[in-house]
């Protein structure tokens, strides 16, 4: 079937691609907030007063590395990367406060 072709579904047709019947406007549902992730919640990223984009920008970065090494730390067996994870976590939130400070900083 051509991009251009319609599909006929029972007695509706659909928008080509799409799956929305034709002439009618496509329907969002709204799952509602989802839970943090593990790095979001490490690095405080519902935390930011002033609204800064920077600030968010800088605490979702962190957040990403975090989430990574919070997986690898629970997907393993070995107690050694497990250890190292856990510091990399610790070391990346140390650095994402002060990454933070760095931003804030009105001197």
């Amino acid at each position: 079937m051509s991009a251009n072709q319609n599909t006929h579904f029972g007695n509706t047709f659909l928008q080509p691609g799409t799956g929305i019947p034709k002439g009618q406007p496509p329907v969002v549902i709204n799952a509602g907030p989802r839970e943090m992730t593990f790095g979001e919640k490490a690095v405080g990223l519902s935390f930011n007063p002033s609204g800064d984009g920077a600030v968010e920008s800088c605490k979702r970065g962190f957040a990403s590395v975090i989430d990574q090494m919070h997986d690898l730390r629970e997907n393993t067996a070995n107690a050694e990367v497990k250890r190292m994870a856990s510091i990399a976590i610790t070391e990346a939130q140390t650095a994402q406060m002060w990454a933070v400070k760095a931003i804030t900083w009105r001197g």
